[in-house]
């Protein structure tokens, strides 16, 4: 059994379902083979009851709950910084409020940084489910090697940021999350690249992740578009990219989020960027 400390950030706003929120806290507080020493929760502005119900069960059943109440919503990217500010170790295990950790997740992301020191960062592959959780529908593999995610990192994002575990003080030298429509964590893992840091996944299943129509929907708009912009016109200015990469990378995105209807954005996902 391993006896690293770590923190696990994780924020929760009014929009929530208090189900799904409970267990995403099960997931990680009850069912993992090394259990976190530290849960950082922020309450992205003000909730309903059934939300607060859940989590002041787990405070009640667990003294490991620091948790951090915002008088208004700041958005996720904001309240990750806040929750990272507020983090005790080094060690941080990122999660969201509605999906469902694997039991050996923690266990096998510690196994990593033991393993290989200078590692900064280390992320897993999901899958994703409708419905009932067995009901998984596809799976999202990322590269494992540092070179190879760094060259992934050009077109794509390439950690599925609620499986992602990071040093506090990695992110802090990269200035830490800001606030970016839908793509807070791709914008730390560029910047992150940029400050050299060493990147893993595990090649394995994390994180079991809640889908369906209305996050392909998130992934398309003029919104969304232009947040991408920005992070290829970052990595044009700082010479990640080239120039034809980064009409490329824009050509593929303005098709997807700015042509495709959800329904055909929908198909284009599970097919291109997702595995059966």
């Amino acid at each position: 059994m391993m006896e690293t400390k770590f923190s696990v950030a994780i924020s929760v706003y009014e929009k929530e379902n208090a189900v799904f929120f409970n267990r995403a806290l099960e997931s990680i507080t009850e069912i993992q083979t090394v259990k976190p020493s530290e849960i950082v929760l922020v309450v992205d502005g003000p909730i309903d009851d059934e939300l607060d119900a859940v989590i002041t069960k787990y405070e009640k059943k667990y003294d490991i709950f620091k948790v951090i109440r915002l008088s208004k919503n700041v958005g996720l990217g904001n309240a990750l910084k806040i929750a990272i500010e507020n983090s005790s170790y080094e060690l941080i295990a990122r999660m969201d409020s509605d999906d469902v950790a694997l039991p050996s997740r923690f266990e096998e992301q510690l196994r990593a940084f033991k393993e290989n020191d200078k590692i900064d960062i280390v992320g897993g592959d999901i899958s994703e489910f409708i419905g009932e959780e067995k009901n998984i529908v596809a799976y999202r593999r990322v590269p494992c090697i540092d070179d190879e995610i760094k060259k992934y990192l050009k077109k794509r994002c390439p950690f599925n940021h609620m499986s992602v575990m990071y040093k506090k003080s990695s992110v802090d030298l990269a200035g830490g999350y800001m606030d970016l429509f839908w793509n807070e964590d791709y914008y730390l893992w560029i910047r992150m690249a940029l400050q050299g840091a060493v990147m893993a996944n595990t090649g394995t299943v994390l994180v079991n992740v809640r889908t369906g129509s209305d996050m392909y929907k998130r992934r398309g708009g003029k919104k969304y578009f232009q947040s991408e912009k920005f992070l290829q016109k970052y990595m044009l200015n700082h010479a990640m990219i080239n120039r034809i990469t980064y009409i490329e990378n824009m050509l593929k995105r303005w098709i997807i989020q700015r042509l495709l209807p959800n329904s055909l954005r929908g198909v284009v996902f599970r097919t291109l960027a997702r595995k059966k």
